[in-house]
């Protein structure tokens, strides 16, 4: 007689969307506390450059026209509308991790759009001011902002908002209600 063997529910593993909704939605909070700082910077610095994209047209729509993005008055304020709303949230520590993700492709697209015609010296934008101007050490000096802000939403991606952001409180809330929960689980019937 053959019987066919079925894993029990409890040892199912829930499906990789389930887990990285989870991932995204409940990051770390015990990043060190100076990860405000690293919020503050690279918030701070999201939030002026979509308000510029507004006040200073050719930061965005004029920007945005001369290195050939496509419908450039439509991804202008997009991604303006993106960094300002991006921004608060980051200085806030409000859905950390789900903001990370839209500016890393953000500032992969800024480096690759802009730096490499500055290596080929063909960079429909001004040149810099000074020697280098094109070639290898232009482009370690100029995509010194973008590398920046690529690394730091790396970082909160990976490591969390830390202890003092609002995903950090609404998860010592959540960790309250799931204790409070467990306790009641754990009092005897007969007692309740």
């Amino acid at each position: 007689m053959t019987t066919l063997y079925r894993q029990p529910a409890l040892y199912k593993q829930p499906a990789l969307p389930v887990k990285l909704w989870h991932w995204l939605a409940h990051p770390p909070t015990d990043a060190p506390a100076a990860a405000l700082l690293i919020r503050l910077m690279a918030g701070g610095v999201f939030l002026w450059e979509g308000i510029l994209k507004f006040v200073l047209p050719n930061q965005g729509v004029g920007r945005f026209t001369k290195i050939g993005i496509p419908f450039p008055e439509l991804s202008a304020d997009f991604v303006g509308l993106l960094e300002i709303s991006g921004g608060v949230l980051l200085l806030l520590g409000l859905f950390t991790r789900f903001i990370s993700l839209p500016f890393i492709v953000e500032m992969i697209v800024a480096i690759l759009s802009t730096k490499i015609t500055i290596f080929l010296g063909v960079s429909p934008l001004p040149l810099p001011p000074v020697p280098p101007q094109t070639g290898f050490w232009a482009v370690l000096h100029e995509v010194r902002s973008e590398y920046a802000q690529l690394l730091t939403v790396t970082f909160l991606l990976i490591a969390g908002p830390g202890p003092w952001s609002v995903d950090a409180l609404r998860a010592r809330r959540r960790d309250r209600g799931t204790t409070k929960a467990t306790d009641v689980a754990k009092v005897p019937a007969g007692v309740r």
